[in-house]
């Protein structure tokens, strides 16, 4: 084996050990989790479910930027945050953890509001966090062609099955992405029972 190789190995070998690390969910953040949850959505509501988004988002790291510049634990847009803040000036950074999370979910809580009338909140929350990731056209267009299509739009499997259909949406991603904190949550409530 040339040095080359075993280099890059390693490398591997490190970068897949960093990325498992990654993937254990710190409960740093939970008391603001809780917090804003809370606040925004009532005691009733599973906190758990804006923890699983920050993973999703961000693998709740404080500092994640993505390219389009999203930033923090929530991966908000700075123009995003700056409305936020003009409703709550008491929100002072985009960069600080806690604030870019109780932003992330007073924003999660106005798209709640878009979502009503569906049959069950679980299928609101497809909906909610869908149009956190992709924005809301692209989830109303979806929903005019499931309706078209003789679907129940309010059905997040008839969005999986039109929304290939709908132009100029990276459907993919925002379909992983709802996925994904569904996965979350899941991990999220078994690691809560394990440690009873």
């Amino acid at each position: 084996m040339t040095t080359r190789a075993l280099v890059a190995g390693l490398a591997l070998l490190v970068a897949a050990d960093l990325g498992a690390q990654r993937r254990v969910p710190t409960e740093e953040y939970d008391d603001a989790f809780r917090k804003y949850s809370k606040r925004y959505f009532g005691v009733a509501f599973d906190w758990r479910h804006f923890k699983a988004q920050g993973m999703a988002e961000s693998q709740l790291v404080p500092t994640a930027k993505s390219y389009v510049g999203a930033r923090g634990i929530m991966q908000l847009m700075p123009s995003t945050f700056q409305i936020i803040q003009t409703a709550k000036p008491e929100f002072l950074s985009i960069d600080d953890p806690e604030w870019n999370i109780a932003a992330g979910i007073m924003h999660d809580r106005y798209l709640w509001t878009v979502w009503k009338g569906h049959h069950s909140d679980e299928e609101r929350r497809r909906f909610m966090f869908a149009s956190y990731n992709a924005g809301e056209g692209p989830i109303l267009r979806a929903q005019g062609l499931a309706r078209a299509s003789q679907m129940d739009h309010r059905q997040w499997t008839s969005i999986r099955s039109v929304a290939p259909k709908v132009g100029r949406w990276r459907y993919k991603e925002t379909l992983g992405y709802v996925d994904r904190i569904q996965d979350n949550h899941r991990k999220l409530c078994s690691m809560a029972v394990g440690r009873r």
